[in-house]
């Protein structure tokens, strides 16, 4: 056989895929091609060595690329850590993603996957126990705090669409069958004989949303703060338990009978009824939007070699598929198409506010949840 037809049989068998035989061939064959460059120099000319040259190099970039070929069909594996009440989306949204990146690229993903209170998960990023590829929080601040610890890079929320916003929801008001303690307002919390079930904002997100819900509700209404700090102090007096996070004060409430009223998300309230659990509640007309973010860990991903497909999960999670699987589960979604399809399944909103009317998250983490700041002392407070 000529090396004209070694070459095409080889072509051929590349094209069908069997990339190990063709690396294996084209390593003998490049074998031999060292062995006998010795004798072609002294017996052909310039012209043909160098042609005998230049088939080596060809020789040599075919067994590299094969070899890379070859290595970027190994399964990939990703680390995924969120906040708690996300497992029921996420486990719909990632056999999709599963698939799609199979049909695409040929290769196998993986997904380990840790759900928590969004506080305590991003402690555990930070400490290194949860090696993220991909972080899916209960709000910025937490995003904000990994970056600062020098594992995602900065600028995380401008290289996502809506400003690395994936999914949103609204504060509710839970209250047991018949509403006997007459709760209709954010007001109401504040009321004596009250037992309010909320989480810890040292631990969970929705307890941070919670606590900026209670102070934009009197500040962005035209209350002062010391007229908010009396309120807030008054509904954390209400509050004998704060859970880890949204998913165990919902557990407390419902399953365990606990409490008059329960704060927790849109999402989690309707899904809780959606299982059967059905309680009365209300969506406050002043509200916050509380926006979760996502992003990728890049110290991880490049220490994992993940960055490719992890990049390509969060981009995933914003298109019109995932994010109706949002919708399925009440999250608001951030995506306009599926937005326009589920208006009519949410509450309007009378005045709703952001983290920024209350000055943006280092203002907020410095001003409200710092060591000593207002939480510290609205807590120090409740129990005196």
């Amino acid at each position: 056989m000529s090396k004209s037809q070694q070459l095409t049989q080889l072509s051929k068998f590349l094209s069908e895929g069997i990339q190990a035989y063709v690396m294996k061939a084209l390593q003998a064959i490049q074998l031999s091609y060292q062995h006998t460059i010795r004798s072609w120099f002294n017996r052909h000319t310039v012209k043909s060595f160098v042609s005998l040259f230049l088939l080596g190099a060809f020789l040599s970039i075919a067994v590299a690329s094969c070899g890379s070929s070859s290595a970027s069909k190994n399964d990939v594996k990703l680390k995924l850590v969120s906040f708690s009440v996300t497992k029921a989306a996420h486990d719909q949204i990632i056999p999709k993603f599963v698939q799609k990146w199979k049909q695409e690229h040929n290769q196998n993903v993986t997904f380990e996957q840790s759900y928590g209170g969004s506080g305590a998960q991003t402690a555990a990023v930070i400490a290194g126990s949860q090696e993220a590829d991909i972080v899916h929080l209960a709000l910025p601040l937490d995003v904000n705090k990994i970056q600062q610890a020098g594992l995602i890079k900065s600028g995380w929320e401008i290289k996502s669409p809506r400003s690395g916003i994936v999914s949103r929801s609204v504060a509710a008001i839970v209250t047991r069958e018949g509403n006997p303690k007459g709760i209709n307002t954010w007001a109401d919390l504040a009321k004596d004989g009250v037992k309010v079930i909320a989480a810890n904002p040292k631990t969970s997100g929705i307890a941070i949303w919670e606590f900026l819900a209670f102070w934009g509700s009197v500040t962005l209404t035209g209350g002062d703060e010391a007229t908010a700090l009396d309120y807030v102090t008054k509904v954390y007096k209400n509050t004998p338990i704060l859970t880890k996070d949204a998913r165990e004060a919902s557990d407390l409430f419902f399953r365990k009978g606990e409490g008059d009223v329960l704060i927790n998300y849109e999402n989690e309230v309707i899904l809780t009824e959606k299982n059967g659990a059905k309680f009365p509640y209300l969506v406050p007309q002043v509200n916050i939007s509380i926006d979760n973010p996502v992003a990728v860990v890049d110290n991880n991903v490049d220490k994992h070699g993940t960055r490719e497909v992890a990049q390509a999960f969060v981009d995933f999670l914003y298109s019109t598929e995932a994010q109706r699987e949002f919708a399925k589960l009440q999250y608001r979604p951030v995506n306009p198409t599926v937005t326009q399809e589920v208006a009519s399944q949410h509450q309007p909103i009378k005045t709703l506010f952001t983290s920024q009317d209350l000055g943006g998250w280092d203002i907020i983490q410095n001003k409200f949840f710092g060591d000593g700041a207002i939480f510290d002392k609205v807590q120090a407070a409740s129990k005196a």
